[in-house]
């Protein structure tokens, strides 16, 4: 067939079809296709195809027609007639004409990002597609097609064109699928698309809730076994994936919705996956040297070899029971057998552990939000662990401790069991099997008759120790027993091979310096599949994948005899939902579409309760870090020992109080311990007003000061927003000193805004009014991260200074070491305020809060009406107060802020020269801000969201402000380190990169 140009496919729509249209080349393997566009906008596809290959052209509009009357999630295209009513055209040189209608939609290939929900919608799609084609029969379909999985066998005479790893891989899955043919042979066969690729599928153009909108192309419908459509889909939906896996299950589900897979069907599809890969990377060689030119050939070579390499690293096993549990089948097909043989073959925990006596058995709890595990300080340190089981044994005597089958534990956050998955990191954090905690040199019997499968001493995994795995028999079937944390000495009590009896001496428990640095137990798992792995068999798993684990590795307390008293079953996320809407205030929020259940918190990090780990760049609340050791600890000793008021003497307040001072200038030397930034904000303004004897106050535009009466009465963000009240008589609103987008603009600005405060101050003389004072976030956060001009507030304290008033320095959000360049942000404008209000990270999270004042404010302030506050300065906020301060100094936190911060602040500018729709970026240290906006500076408050609750799905925790709500927020704990920062900008330039993030500029 002689090759077509765009100007000869615009005549024929022309001539044949009427259709006054310009035509433009796509792409295409057999067919020649023609994008048809006409001047109203209307679009088709014209196909030219060899005169040769009517019966399949025939075959591909009847699969169309039989279509159009089935009911599918998906649209497909229309035949359009040419003038005569036919569906084809003859054209001269042998070839035949057909257009189909146009069908709106993104090609799969360009979508980004492409989501489970996505993945659920593609497989929604092409099951419905198989479904509808289950009664449609064709001659033609029955033809021999390379492209057809059951001929893939093809490939084999061609792996000499591969060596080294490419050549093990591809060679690996010709020879499972040759192993396979007898099973594959009898598989259900029917007419499929045989082509869902990443060119074939259409996606809506809904950016934020993208569906598959339709399925284009059946050029390759072929009649072959059913199964082979969802592999062929399958190895374009798991493209470019660090879990492949997870992809395919996702779309597995959307499918067997519609089609119900059979056991022998899952069983194959792995190795059909592999091989539809093959097929392509195979392909492409060999086009390659036929058509050195034509891109079109090779464009899924290489994210196919990236396929085929990850996909060759999954167990097949672990895919066949992946795919079973997805499709309603028990993971594992022993599971049930396993498991009714195990409750009628209980043994004693006697025959274990013959030499400890013991009534009963009690459970420990060491889930991520446990108590009795402490802080990570704790947990990790095997004497603190020993100490804290020993006591606890105290409490519970003649009793065995055990504890862990399927317990997610803070233990496994650390590096070692993290991966990347589809959405960020992700870590194996579930337990697989049971912890015995009982002394070091404990001897261990085996429990049931076996041989031994492996020993092996895990001296590069120091979180492990020797380790033991009997070979057991059950009903003609194997299952295995693994005995983990065992002494060095174990290792020479039995050797492979060799057969155990019940009852049977098999090993010790070993102590830390032996059994990877741990109190002493003995890890204990029960394993249907080893899974290939004969020298470290996965003792904890991935949350996502808990459910095919525990079908591989069952509950080895279903052989005990022993009832375990259990650990309290904790709320579900809906009943804690459902109640905190019924009896919690109604105007408390939660963050994001999909609220987070934390548990713990370390560091930067907070963490989920199933121990996934999410970097914080929100909270500066706890300032040098979540649960810091040294702050616990400190609070710890001193709520002990004593904790009351401030009417007795006691040192920690004259020490907390000492340090303060030392960090503040020289004339604010008094100081009022409080509990909280907003009562620190309403004693500051009772202050202002009593020593001025005036109540009118000045405020900036959008600030927030706290919710109790006083502070919301100053509070533009509160009383201006949703819900909120009219401004009181005595508040007066300062425009926000916003010098990107404000009501002045640039460097110099800072006078033309300070001159609403003079204006104000006159205003009210001539009303017989003057000013109580000013108060002011030196840096806006409620207001979007703003930093006002350099000489805004010199300005300001000078008109408030002048009309007799007091000048108020809300240091809530940005105190303690946070400017990088300075201890608190107001140095940074050289000026002196009379009072400063301390809060949120005094106590890293424990209610205290400061005012510190001058002298002169005090002296007034002291009317003879005692200021007492039953909290305020008690010896357990000191002492936090006080450690928190040591801290920052000895960990050189205003330092890391200004490192970082710098580091932040450029790294962001880069991206927005990249990113446009970053309109501006601002702040100090580690108080930054970022905002959304197009290209007339108009703001953008629902890409902000996409962006804050996609970064969350990425393992970043951000937040919105702004009163546009456009604005990104970063204000970590002060121990946010550079590697956690390139770990925000690398989240952040994929979620920019993503559809949703590209407005029109």
């Amino acid at each position: 067939m002689s090759k077509t140009t765009p100007e000869q496919a615009s005549k024929i729509a022309q001539e044949y079809y009427n259709i006054s249209a310009e035509a433009s080349k796509l792409d295409g393997y057999v067919d020649e296709n023609f994008l048809l566009k006409t001047a109203s906008g209307e679009k088709f596809i014209l196909k030219i195809s060899s005169e040769e290959d009517g019966e399949q052209q025939d075959f591909q509009l009847q699969i169309l027609k039989h279509l159009s009357e089935k009911k599918l999630d998906v649209s497909l295209s229309e035949v359009v007639p040419n003038k005569a009513g036919n569906p084809l055209t003859p054209l001269e040189k042998s070839s035949t004409a057909r257009i189909l209608s146009w069908l709106p939609g993104r090609l799969w290939v360009t979508v980004n990002p492409k989501t489970e929900s996505l993945r659920n919608s593609l497989g929604d799609a092409a099951g419905s597609l198989t479904n509808a084609l289950q009664d449609f029969k064709h001659p033609a379909a029955h033809r021999n097609l390379d492209w057809d999985l059951a001929n893939s066998a093809w490939t084999s005479k061609h792996s000499n064109r591969f060596s080294g790893r490419q050549k093990e891989i591809v060679q690996h899955f010709q020879n499972r699928f040759a192993e396979i043919q007898k099973e594959y042979g009898t598989l259900p066969k029917s007419i499929v698309h045989a082509d869902v690729n990443d060119y074939n599928i259409l996606v809506s153009d809904d950016l934020r809730n993208p569906k598959v909108s339709a399925l284009i192309d059946f050029g390759d419908a072929v009649f072959t076994q059913t199964v082979n459509d969802l592999a062929i889909v399958l190895a374009y939906a798991a493209m470019n994936l660090p879990d492949p896996l997870t992809a395919a299950l996702e779309v597995v589900k959307g499918y067997n919705k519609h089609y119900k897979l059979s056991e022998n069907e899952l069983q194959c599809l792995y190795t059909l996956v592999g091989m539809r890969l093959v097929t392509t990377v195979t392909s492409a060689s060999l086009k390659k040297e036929e058509f050195p030119d034509e891109e079109y050939f090779v464009i899924s070579e290489k994210p196919a070899w990236d396929l085929l390499e990850k996909w060759f690293q999954v167990n097949e096993n672990f895919a066949y029971y992946s795919f079973r549990n997805t499709c309603g089948y028990p993971a594992h097909p022993l599971e049930k057998k396993f498991e009714t043989w195990a409750k009628k073959n209980q043994i004693s925990l006697k025959t274990m552990f013959p030499t400890i006596a013991s009534q009963k058995v009690v459970n420990l709890d060491m889930s991520v939000g446990s108590t009795l595990l402490g802080n990570l300080s704790e947990y990790n340190d095997p004497e603190v662990s020993e100490f804290k089981l020993k006591q606890f044994q105290k409490h519970h005597p003649q009793t065995i401790l055990l504890n862990g089958y399927l317990e997610t534990r803070p233990f496994y956050t650390t590096a070692a069991f993290k991966s990347e998955g589809n959405n960020g990191p992700q870590y194996r954090t579930v337990h697989l099997g049971t912890d015995f905690w009982v002394p070091a040199q404990t001897p261990v019997h085996a429990p049931f008759e076996g041989v031994v499968k492996i020993i092996h001493h895990n001296n590069y995994d120091k979180d492990y120790g020797p380790m033991l795995i009997l070979e057991h028999v059950f009903e003609g079937e194997k299952f295995f027993s693994l005995y983990g944390h065992l002494t060095l000495s174990s290792l020479d009590i039995l050797k492979v091979g060799q057969t155990v009896k019940q009852g049977d001496l098999i090993a010790y428990i070993g102590a830390p310096n032996e059994n990877g640095n741990w109190a002493p137990h003995l890890h204990f798992q029960l394993i249907l599949d080893l899974l290939e792995n004969n020298e470290n068999f996965n003792g904890v798993a991935l949350p996502s994948k808990v459910e095919v684990w525990k079908s591989i590795c069952p509950d080895p307390n279903f052989i005990f005899e022993e009832e375990l008293e259990t650990v309290e079953t904790k709320n579900s996320e809906e009943k804690m939902i459902r109640f905190r809407k019924e009896h919690l205030g109604k105007g408390l929020s939660l963050s994001y579409d999909k609220p987070l259940h934390i548990v713990r918190g370390e560091g930067v990090y907070l963490i989920d309760i199933e121990g996934r780990k999410y970097l914080d760049t929100v909270n500066n609340v706890n300032h040098v870090g979540h649960q810091h050791p040294k702050v616990v600890a400190a609070g710890q000793r001193q709520m002990a020992v004593l904790n009351t008021n401030t009417r007795y003497l006691h040192e920690e307040i004259i020490a907390y109080a000492e340090a303060l001072l030392k960090k503040l200038p020289p004339h604010l030397s008094v100081i009022h311990i409080v509990n909280s930034g907003s009562e620190a904000n309403e004693l500051a303004l009772r202050m202002a007003k009593t020593v001025t004897g005036k109540k009118d106050v000045l405020a900036i535009e959008v600030g927030y000061h706290g919710n109790t009466n006083a502070v919301m009465d100053v509070s533009s963000y509160k009383f201006e927003g949703k819900g909120g009240f009219p401004k009181p008589e005595t508040t007066h609103i300062l425009p926000l000193p916003d010098s990107f987008r404000g009501k002045y603009i640039g460097e110099n600005c800072g006078i033309d805004y300070a001159n609403h405060a003079a204006e104000i101050i006159q205003n009210l003389e001539v009303e017989g009014k003057e000013i109580a004072g000013f108060i002011g976030e030196t840096m806006i956060s409620c207001g979007g991260q703003i930093v006002p001009p350099k000489n805004y507030f010199k300005e300001i304290y000078k008109h408030v200074r002048e009309a007799g008033g007091i000048c108020i320095a809300d240091e809530v959000q940005t105190g303690f070491g946070r400017m990088g360049k300075t201890f608190w942000a107001f140095e940074l404008y050289d000026v002196q305020p009379d009072i400063v209000t301390m809060g949120k990270p005094a106590g890293n999270g424990h209610p205290l809060a400061v005012v510190a004042c001058t002298k002169e404010v005090a002296e007034k302030f002291n009317t003879g009406m005692e200021y007492f506050n039953t909290f305020g300065g008690n010896p357990v906020s000191c002492a936090i107060g006080r450690t928190v301060l040591e801290v920052i100094e000895e960990e050189d936190l205003q330092q890391n802020a200004l490192e970082v911060g710098s580091f932040l602040i450029a790294e962001l500018k880069k991206l927005q020269k990249q990113f446009p729709i970053i309109g501006d970026v601002r702040g100090e240290g580690l108080f930054l801000g970022f905002e959304l906006n197009d290209s007339e500076k108009n703001p953008l408050p629902e890409h902000a969201s996409y962006l804050a609750n996609r970064m969350k799905q990425l393992g970043i925790l951000m937040s919105i402000d702004g009163p546009e709500h456009n604005v990104l927020k970063i204000k970590p704990p002060m121990v946010f380190s550079k590697e956690n920062a390139e770990e925000l900008l690398y989240r952040l330039h994929t979620v920019f990169g993503e559809d949703f993030m590209v407005p029109s500029f």
